[in-house]
């Protein structure tokens, strides 16, 4: 056996987090990913087995509210707030948040309250 790379370990964590984590259509699940420049998030029904919307810190529609910032955290926090924004106008309310294996900190801990103050529950 021999060693696990990061990759790998995050795998484990996400899918034990998975198996735990479960959205539907009235209640979908919040999925975030972090990449290292940009942090994507998608609304997806699992019953359906489909994305509901989606959001990313690299699309042109949100070029214009992240440019201006210093730091991926406080980008981050913005694409919270847009995800907030387009999941409110598309009638949802409450969110399952499932953080993808990562720690609950930095980038994603901003985007989470971005979404939140976006007017998210979760």
């Amino acid at each position: 056996m021999g060693r696990r790379t990061k990759r790998e370990l995050r795998k484990r964590r996400r899918m034990r987090i998975r198996h735990s984590v479960a959205g539907t259509a009235e209640r979908p699940r919040l999925a975030v990913f972090r990449g290292h420049k940009h942090v994507q998030a998608q609304l997806i029904d699992d019953d359906a087995g489909r994305a509901l919307l989606g959001v990313a810190s690299y699309s042109p529609a949100l070029a214009d509210r992240v440019s201006g910032l210093e730091g991926k955290c406080d980008k981050s926090r913005e694409v919270g707030k847009a995800l907030a924004e387009k999941a409110i106008e598309a009638g949802i309310k409450q969110v399952v948040f499932d953080r993808g294996g990562y720690l609950y900190h930095g980038r994603v801990k901003a985007f989470a309250e971005g979404a939140r103050e976006g007017g998210l529950q979760f």
